[in-house]
């Protein structure tokens, strides 16, 4: 290919201009899919922008996306164009760290994976904003394939300067929440492993409790779940084959495959040195997060457990005891019913699947509490009821749960970071006062 970065930078403004010169279909689909997205915690140009492009290359208008309707009318473009453009699918939103810059290009690092690309810029033709990032400094942004080993930016990127690890750390928490559907984007195989952990870790539980539905108090449930945690790591790399004494180096030497191979490979595609032994050096590549109990769930008398292979673990204090009260609802009860039903619509932990297991289990008194809250005499659980979860942000599909597993390098960051936030609090005037966890 023969394209010049300034001429992929005109292609990029040509096709938001006819996603906004559109009417009809196009049009309602762009309305749609900004309005889905309007919660996200930023609102100025920048996020805007960001929205569009995400829409331009996975908003639907009926079966194609924006970018497949603008190659499919737009009849002059030349084969390479086109060759470009078709390669713009494989864009990803990450958060990336600058790990070196150069006249003009960037070696960046995607913190959710620890893969690192090679992205080209011109500060004449692109974002001039660009010019002030620094090694060290993270950023959000959209990249895109140019040539087979070069990307490019697509559209403008949100520089949040240099972090350290405890910010880092919230930074990647934030684009969990809010970019989730982008999360691992870059590395499906991680995406894989982490939903499969979700599921291993709802049968260890099985296993463990003998049903995947428990209630306990506070107390005993944060006790038994340490426990089953450290069955659950422990069974998973034993089924791995992996002996923890020994690390990635050591265990690849033993199966044959050449570490200093490996090591080359992935300088060649970009990484550093200094990460590739990390990678090497570790443990394993993949780890089960240790998922802490909030004090309200710990300090609760009765916590009810649901445990899904999808939904992974979701802890309910005091369900046992809002489910008898739904069983027969009296005029004494109803005021506490009702109080109940408003904060569990808001609250994401009483999130679909939980509302599910409520329609078996009460639905007559659910459904006449529903009414009353919503002012909804004609509401019919069986017919209403997915479209009033879908009002409050409770869709069918579940995001992925706390549990599933993470890459190394993210649970040595959480890791550091919550240990430098526990080392710079004050320390206690008296030794009796103990904190735990974030206050």
């Amino acid at each position: 290919m023969n394209l010049s970065l300034k001429h992929a930078q005109k292609l990029k403004a040509e096709i938001v201009d006819f996603v906004y010169a559109q009417e009809g279909e196009l049009a309602v689909a762009l309305e749609t899919y900004a309005a889905q997205h309007s919660s996200r915690e930023r609102h100025d140009i920048r996020d805007q922008n960001l929205m569009i492009d995400t829409f331009i290359l996975h908003g639907k208008v009926g079966e194609q996306t924006p970018l497949e309707i603008f190659l499919a009318e737009t009849p002059d473009l030349t084969s390479e164009d086109r060759v470009l453009l078709s390669r713009w699918h494989q864009s990803f939103l990450g958060l990336f760290e600058v790990l070196d810059c150069f006249p003009e290009q960037f070696k960046l690092m995607n913190w959710l994976t620890a893969k690192a690309y090679s992205v080209i810029w011109d500060e004449a033709g692109g974002d001039s904003e660009l010019s002030r990032l620094k090694p060290g400094e993270i950023i959000l942004a959209r990249i895109a394939p140019f040539t087979e080993n070069q990307w490019m930016f697509l559209g403008s990127g949100i520089l949040k300067g240099k972090l350290g690890k405890p910010k880092l750390a919230v930074a990647i928490g934030e684009f969990k929440k809010t970019y989730k559907e982008f999360l691992y984007s870059d590395a499906p195989e991680l995406l894989e492993e982490s939903w499969n952990s979700v599921a291993e870790y709802h049968q260890e539980f099985v296993n463990f409790f003998g049903q995947d539905r428990i209630s306990l108090s506070g107390y005993q449930l944060n006790k038994q779940l340490i426990e089953l945690y450290e069955n659950f790591n422990q069974k998973r790399l034993v089924a791995a084959g992996i002996d923890q004494s020994k690390s990635l180096r050591e265990l690849t030497e033993e199966a044959g495959s050449d570490a200093e191979e490996m090591k080359r490979g992935a300088l060649e595609s970009g990484a550093t040195e200094q990460e590739v032994n990390k990678i090497l050096d570790s443990k394993t590549l993949m780890v089960t997060p240790k998922v802490e109990l909030p004090d309200e769930i710990k300090k609760a008398e009765e916590v009810t457990v649901f445990s899904h292979p999808r939904w992974g673990q979701i802890f309910l204090p005091n369900y046992a005891a809002f489910i008898e009260l739904l069983k027969i609802p009296t005029p004494e009860t109803y005021s506490k019913l009702e109080t109940g039903v408003r904060k569990y619509l808001k609250d994401p932990q009483f999130n679909y699947y939980v509302w599910q297991q409520l329609k078996q289990e009460v639905p007559l008194g659910l459904e006449e509490v529903l009414k009353q809250v919503l002012n909804q005499p004609d509401f019919s659980l069986e017919r209403d009821l997915d479209k009033i979860l879908l009002e409050f942000n409770k869709p069918s599909e579940p995001d992925l749960p706390e549990i599933a597993s993470v890459p190394h390098h993210l649970d040595d960051l959480f890791k550091d970071a919550l240990a430098q936030i526990q080392k710079s609090k004050p320390k206690s005037k008296t030794a009796s006062k103990k904190t735990k966890g974030f206050q």
